[in-house]
């Protein structure tokens, strides 16, 4: 069957729209045939095909011309894939021809990305890289733009109910006379943004928080913590920030905004609510959450439970000896109030990441006397720099005006396989390590313990594989390098009544100890509100199996449990910072929004548990 379809076009003179077309047509006929050894061999030996929900109801990268070749047996026949067509010009950049596509399924349509090397030895065009991703179901579409909701009903209507008339039902019966079919657990941005998805896709759902007010989770934070991304990278689904937002917004600006996008978006949205804990009846399909609303016990029985606590998990909050005989203050970063009251204190912050320079820094600048106690090495890479050499080009106004959209930034970002990812990201880290030599001399010549990674490739490919070890530098690294912020190294031996005692014997003396020792795995919140059993059912939450430092192997391929389907019916994970809330919610709010409507999702390549801490 092979030999009767198309080739792709080998002619040296063929232009990359044409080239790009030829491969589509080719891919498509081959589709369409059922043809499954032609539609491998279309790609290279090393190649990668990511797929968002269009092709496999999950986030899964399959790799070479085996992994397209099992995935397309087991799904080609249900997806019934058709309409591949380029969306815009196709690009050669030395050599590699990349080029947005859309196509259709049988239940959706989507859009993608192709990038396509020749193969020296055939002359033939083969994929490098295929990203498939779900946009929409067909029937099932959201109510905007030509379908947005006209808002009124005109005329006369004796029985009208206004909008707010609706909400007051709304919120008066959903929860009580009405089940919601999902239940989403933490109302940060997370939550917030998957809520907003649900609303627009017309799925029951209910976010809950225990604070009093959305947006409390930044408004309780340290009051000098900011966004260390820039603002376009953290866009929520639907409302852009403004043109004058700033670059790094201030915590409770955030926090503000978050408030009115719940309202605005109208989320569902339970504050003062805590989950005390969850159950699964398999027999039924449906989960029994209880809650406090409020202070009243509320029961929920959703179908669907989306834990969306955050991707850092529990707080990691250690037992030193001695803690108990300390006679000063002590709290997680996690609680740390602020720096006011501590003017003129001794300080000593456990850790030397993100949260540990910002709160060092802060303490600084009220009096306090700052030791950082840093246990390991830690990526340091200035703002600036990130900005300009790792995001500049997907995510700044020089982003904009080229004509790279959020969308089309988070569609490129997605495109690299994680397997590669890091292969991308060295040379960046390596243009930093250059712009930067003379203020990473000085912050290893203060005795500050550098790293660039297992491999050189940076923050970006830390965050992914176990998100600890990094510090973008806002200011605090300059304190730590001109010794304003002193610093000791070594792990804790034990507390005294009024100081820390380091292994190696040092002591330092301490009003305050901060803990800034991270966090666990978000599996840790389904051991508490669910059981230990099922914590252990769905393994650990995060990371990629690179088997680097804290991601031990063997290689998933995607994130750990994260927006797919779970070991655990009806169990999902929602997390990540502000980019990732807005890119993911999406996928998970589609996978979601089908098993509502009843749709079959059958899932490809369920990731097994390898970890489950």
């Amino acid at each position: 069957m092979t030999d009767t379809l198309d080739k792709p076009t080998t002619s040296g003179t063929a232009t990359p729209d044409e080239r790009v077309d030829a491969w589509l047509q080719a891919f498509e006929t081959a589709l369409a045939q059922r043809d499954v050894d032609a539609a491998a061999g279309l790609f290279g030996t090393d190649s990668f095909w990511r797929d968002l929900v269009a092709f496999t109801w999950n986030l899964k990268t399959v790799e070479g011309r085996e992994g397209v070749s099992d995935m397309l047996h087991a799904r080609l026949a249900d997806t019934d894939p058709s309409g591949f067509r380029t969306t815009e010009p196709a690009s050669d950049d030395d050599g590699v021809l990349s080029a947005w596509i859309a196509f259709e399924t049988a239940v959706g349509r989507g859009v993608g990305h192709l990038r396509l090397e020749r193969d020296e030895e055939s002359g033939q065009d083969r994929a490098f890289t295929l990203l498939t991703t779900m946009q929409e179901l067909k029937g099932y579409e959201e109510n905007k733009g030509t379908r947005r909701p006209r808002g009124t009903k005109h005329g006369a209507d004796k029985q009208r109910v206004t909008w707010s008339e609706q909400r007051e039902i709304e919120e008066r019966e959903l929860g009580y006379t009405r089940q919601p079919y999902i239940v989403i657990i933490g109302g940060g941005q997370g939550g917030i943004a998957l809520g907003a998805r649900l609303r627009q896709l017309g799925v029951p759902a209910i976010v809950l928080d225990k604070h009093d007010r959305p947006g409390d989770q930044w408004r309780s934070r340290y009051k000098s913590l900011c966004l260390h991304d820039p603002v376009w990278y953290d866009h929520l689904p639907y409302m852009p920030f403004p043109d004058n937002w700033p670059v790094f917004a201030p915590k409770d600006k955030i926090a503000d905004w978050l408030e009115m996008y719940t309202k605005v978006m109208e989320v569902p949205y339970w504050s003062k609510s805590e989950c005390t804990s969850a159950s699964y009846d398999e027999a039924t399909g449906e989960w029994t959450v209880n809650v406090l609303r409020d202070g009243e016990p509320v029961v929920l029985r959703p179908k669907q439970l989306v834990i969306a606590t955050g991707m850092s998990g529990k707080p990691n909050i250690p037992d030193f000896p001695g803690m108990d005989l300390f006679r000063g203050e002590q709290h997680h970063s996690s609680a740390h109030p602020g720096p006011d009251a501590y003017a003129g204190k001794k300080a000593v912050v456990i850790g030397a990441n993100n949260s540990a320079h910002d709160i060092c820094g802060a303490l600084w600048e009220v009096g306090a006397d700052v030791t950082m106690v840093q246990r390991s090495s830690t990526h340091i890479v200035r703002s600036d720099s990130l900005m300009d050499l790792g995001l500049g080009d997907l995510y700044s106004e020089r982003a904009l005006a080229a004509g790279v959209t959020t969308q089309k930034a988070d569609l490129t970002f997605a495109s690299l396989p994680y397997r590669i990812m890091h292969e991308f990201q060295i040379p960046i880290y390596e243009k930093i390590r250059e712009r930067d030599a003379e203020f990473y001399d000085r912050l290893e010549k203060a005795g500050f313990q550098h790293d660039w990674g297992d491999d050189g490739s940076g923050l970006f490919m830390k965050y992914l594989r176990r998100a600890s070890g990094y510090y973008i530098d806002v200011g605090a690294s300059e304190l730590v390098a001109n010794g304003d912020i002193k610093l000791a190294h070594g792990n804790v031996r034990e507390l005294t009544e009024t100081s820390v005692i380091l292994e190696d014997g040092t002591e330092l003396e301490a009003d305050l100890v901060v803990y800034a020792t991270g966090y666990g795995s978000m599996n840790g919140w389904v051991a508490d509100l669910i059981s230990q059993e099922v914590a252990d059912k769905v393994g650990k939450c995060w990371g990629l199996g690179s088997d680097t430092t804290k991601d031990p192997g063997p290689w998933e391929g995607e994130q750990r449990n994260m927006w797919k389907p779970t070991q655990q019916d009806g169990l999902w994970f929602h997390g990540g910072n502000l980019h990732q809330s807005r890119h993911y919610s999406l996928y998970l709010a589609l996978q979601l929004k089908a098993r509502y409507e009843g749709l079959p999702t059958p899932v490809y390549g369920l990731q097994e548990v390898h970890h489950l801490r």
